[in-house]
């Protein structure tokens, strides 16, 4: 007897939520949650990025949402991708397809599909909360189950619903097969032609966390050759979470030199029009590289591009990261300006962003009390933490922007409090980091920003 497939149709990597402004990194719903829950259920599950094929994967994909016992829907972020696929197999066939979404997508859903039902779970932005694992997964899987275990199958495609008149697509039965998921590469194997997009971005998540970015970049440019060949007769656009993977590993890379390095990232993500997107993790990536070459060259064409990228960023995504880059900046530029004017107005508008910073970080502690550790797992406790450290750190900066220097030192002590329980640190810009990679960061941020708040402009005003 053939084993039982279930397809499961959403986007790969971290992908932004333009009506939210939230980054979801969908990976870990998928391999921490989806598919543990489909494979508990007796299903072998694939998803696209897993397919090893040759040419384009729409072919792959297609005989999938045909052939597939169980299609899994994930419309998380409103992934457009996510849409078109449930459409066709809501086409191709009436029954055995589950919607999923996380419940922070911006209600209501699109007409066609608000009739439909869609089963949610919270994501927590860079991870899945353990309890959120165990809870989701256990429905998930009784889903499946439910839906497998009737005959005739419940309908639950509109369009078999509503047309009542269809026939059941029916493959040839000398159609080709649909390729099967490829084997997970051992991490420090060099990629190989015939790995999956999965089995590469594995590779490359396992190079950054060693640190070794050099390898990280080049896999990552044999994966955007690969998706430039396959979509090379359509003139498809290129994937921007590959694109934004790579720009963060070629400017850590620091290959061949810092500066060449900064300047090609720079190049990548200029190829996803940064003046004008609305995706934070592009915005985020741009004030990065730009802050870098900042201080590499000492243009002031560079530093106003890293203030327009991580204020865009924060006026979008109204978070700690980008709002308290945003406000350094602001005093950075402040401290160079030749126009009295125009270094108050920054170094006033970084105040009030600061105020902003702190609010956010507030309400994220508030929302996030310290889970009780024989109730998660390691994993979990430790992406707690290691949020907490970089909520707590922002803090203690925002405070100290503000004047109020002894209750940041508090704040400080905090957050090496806080570093001191973590395993191991974790930040979207340095994966590879250790706790002394963190500490000192922060001490370090500190020692730059003292100076330019002891050089306020402000203190230049003559009091009437």
């Amino acid at each position: 007897m053939n084993e039982k497939t279930c397809f499961v149709v959403m986007g790969f990597g971290k992908k932004t939520d333009f009506e939210t402004g939230r980054t979801l990194d969908l990976d870990k719903s998928y391999f921490n949650m989806i598919k543990p829950a489909v494979e508990a259920a007796g299903l072998k599950c694939v998803r696209a990025d897993e397919i090893v094929h040759s040419g384009m994967i729409d072919v792959p994909m297609y005989e999938q949402l045909l052939r597939a016992d169980v299609v899994i829907a994930d419309l998380s972020t409103a992934n457009r991708n996510a849409f078109y696929e449930l459409g066709v197999r809501h086409a191709l066939r009436p029954y055995t397809t589950i919607i999923i979404a996380e419940d922070g997508i911006k209600p209501p859903f699109p007409f066609d599909i608000n009739h439909v039902a869609v089963r949610l779970y919270h994501h927590l932005g860079e991870d899945i909360g353990f309890s959120e694992v165990t809870s989701f997964g256990a429905k998930l899987k009784d889903a499946i189950a439910q839906i497998l275990g009737k005959n005739p199958p419940d309908r639950d495609s509109p369009v078999y619903e509503f047309l009542r008149g269809l026939q059941l697509v029916t493959p040839a039965p000398d159609a080709p097969a649909a390729a099967a998921p490829a084997a997970a590469a051992a991490p420090t194997v060099a990629a190989k032609p015939a790995d999956s997009h999965s089995a590469l971005m594995k590779q490359v998540d396992e190079a950054e966390h060693r640190g070794d970015f050099a390898t990280a970049k080049g896999i990552l440019e044999q994966v955007l050759q690969d998706i430039r060949s396959a979509r090379a007769e359509t003139a498809a656009p290129d994937d921007p979470y590959v694109i934004q993977r790579l720009a963060l590993a070629t400017y850590k890379s620091k290959s061949p030199s810092e500066k060449e390095a900064l300047e090609k990232a720079r190049d990548l993500l200029a190829t996803l029009e940064p003046e004008t997107s609305n995706d934070t993790e592009t915005l985020g990536l741009w004030g990065a590289v730009h802050k870098r070459l900042w201080e590499q060259t000492q243009q002031p064409a560079h530093l106003d591009e890293a203030v327009r990228g991580y204020q865009r960023g924060f006026f979008l995504r109204n978070d700690y990261y980008n709002g308290i880059n945003f406000a350094f900046l602001l005093n950075v530029r402040a401290a160079h300006s030749t126009e009295p004017a125009e270094a108050i107005a920054d170094f006033v508008q970084a105040q009030r962003v600061r105020r902003e910073v702190l609010t956010i970080c507030q309400r994220w502690l508030a929302a996030h009390p310290t889970p009780d550790e024989d109730a998660v797992s390691v994993t979990a406790m430790n992406e707690y933490l290691s949020n907490k450290y970089w909520v707590l750190a922002s803090m203690a900066e925002a405070t100290l922007g503000t004047g109020a220097t002894a209750e940041a030192d508090r704040l400080y002590a905090d957050a090496y409090a806080i570093a001191s329980r973590a395993p191991r640190l974790s930040h979207p810009r340095a994966p590879e980091q250790t706790r002394k990679w963190a500490e000192d960061s922060t001490r370090d941020q500190r020692a730059k920003l003292e100076p330019l708040l002891a050089a306020s402009p402000l203190s230049k005003i003559v009091k009437a």
